[in-house]
C-alpha cells in the first residue's frame, strides 16, 4: 500500500521571526500527526534567509514531546559536515525517547554555499569524498554491528537509516548497502527512473532492508479551488526562482504576486520544478502524485508544501490527507 508523508523545512517566507517558523513547523507536525501521514522528516539548511531548520535533530526531540504516533526523522542530516558517531549518537538518544518513531536520513550535500560547509566542518574540510564509508560506519553504529567505540545510549528498536539523493551515486550507494532510498525530485526535477532503476539493480539485501524501498518526495498543494490553486502555483515559484537565484531578493506574498509575470531567467529556474509540482483541487493533486508513484513505483510519497501563509500550507496537507483517506487507513 503507498504511503505519505511530509516535509517541513521550516520555511519562513512570510516577513516573520525565526521563532514563529519553528512554532509554525510543530504545528505543522501536530497537524500531520493527527491527520494520519506516516511519517514527517525535518530538513538541514544553512545561512538562509527563507529556511530557519538548520538542526534537525533538535527539531524532531521537540516536535517528538508534543506528537504521538508519527515517525519523525532528518530529511537529512548533512553527514560530511559531521562524525557518524557524533549523528548515531544523537539519534540513539532520540531513539529512546521516542521508539519506533525515529528515521535517519542522511545526504551528501553541502545543505549550504561551500564557505558555510567549511564553517560547519572546521577546522577540517567537509569531507565529501568519505560519505560511503561514512554511511557504512553510521549504520554500524545503528545497528550494533560496529562496537569499537561503544555507541551510548545503545538505540531502542528499529532506527532505519535512509540514504537521500538526486544522483546516480546516492542511487548506487543506497542499494549497495541495501538501505532506502528518498529520491528528491523537487531538488532535481530532471531525475527519472532511471535512478530508481540503478537502485533497484544494486540492491543487496541487509539486516535493515530485505527488499529495495523508494520514497519519492515531491512538491504538491491541494487547495479549495482551482482560482487559489494557480495563485499559490504562481507565488510558490516565483519565490523558488527567487531562492535559487541566490536568495537576495525578499520572498513575496500570494497577494503581491498575483499581477506579476515571470521574467526569462525566472522561467527557465521554475520550468522544470512546474513538470513534477503537483497544484490544484484535492482530486488534480491526488491524480498527478499517483501518476508520479506509479511511473517511479514508488513505495511511498514525501509531499512538501512550502506556501507563504501558514494557514495555505496547513489547509494543503489536510486536503491532501482527506483525497487519500488517512485518517481512515491508519
Amino acid at each position: 500500500m503507498l504511503r505519505f508523508s511530509l516535509l517541513d523545512q521550516s520555511v519562513r517566507f512570510a516577513d516573520i521571526p525565526a521563532s514563529a517558523a519553528l512554532a509554525a513547523s510543530l504545528e505543522t507536525a501536530q497537524l500531520a500527526d493527527r491527520l494520519g501521514y506516516h511519517r514527517l522528516w525535518l530538513s538541514e539548511h544553512h545561512a538562509s534567509r527563507f529556511l530557519c531548520g538548520s538542526a534537525p535533530e533538535i527539531l524532531i526531540a521537540a516536535i517528538g514531546a508534543q506528537t504521538k504516533a508519527i515517525r519523525l526523522g532528518s530529511g537529512g542530516v548533512m553527514l560530511p559536515h559531521y562524525s557518524a558517531y557524533k549523528v548515531a549518537e544523537q539519534f540513539a538518544v532520540l531513539s529512546n525517547l521516542y521508539p519506533g518513531r525515529i528515521d535517519l536520513g542522511v545526504g551528501r550535500a553541502p545543505g549550504g554555499e561551500m564557505r558555510v560547509a567549511a564553517a560547519l566542518s572546521a577546522p577540517h574540510p567537509p569531507s565529501f569524498r568519505e560519505f560511503p564509508q561514512q554511511v557504512a560506519e553510521l549504520v554500524g553504529y545503528i545497528d550494533g554491528s560496529l562496537t569499537d567505540p561503544r555507541l551510548s545510549p545503545e538505540p531502542e528498536g528499529d532506527v532505519p537509516v535512509w540514504i537521500l539523493g538526486t544522483s546516480p551515486d546516492s542511487a548506487m550507494l543506497a542499494g549497495q548497502l541495501g538501505l532506502p532510498y528518498a529520491l528528491a525530485l523537487f531538488i532535481n526535477p530532471h531525475a527519472d527512473t532511471s535512478l530508481t532503476d540503478l537502485y533497484r539493480r544494486n540492491f543487496r539485501p541487509s539486516a535493515q532492508l530485505a527488499e529495495p524501498y523508494v520514497m519519492l518526495a515531491t512538491t504538491a498543494f491541494a487547495c479549495d479551488d482551482p482560482e487559489k490553486a494557480e495563485l499559490l502555483r504562481k507565488n510558490y515559484f516565483l519565490n523558488i526562482a527567487r531562492l535559487l537565484g541566490g536568495g537576495q531578493q525578499p520572498a513575496l506574498s500570494p497577494e503581491e504576486s498575483r499581477d506579476m509575470g515571470f521574467t526569462e531567467r525566472e522561467a527557465m529556474i521554475v520550468g522544470a520544478q512546474a513538470r513534477i509540482a503537483a497544484f490544484g483541487t484535492a482530486a488534480v493533486v491526488r491524480d498527478k502524485v499517483l501518476a508520479l508513484a506509479d511511473v517511479f513505483e514508488a513505495d511511498e510519497v514525501m509531499i512538501s508544501c512550502n506556501a507563504y501563509h501558514q494557514a495555505d500550507r496547513l489547509r494543503a496537507i489536510e486536503l491532501f490527507a482527506q483525497s487519500f483517506a488517512m485518517a481512515e487507513a491508519g
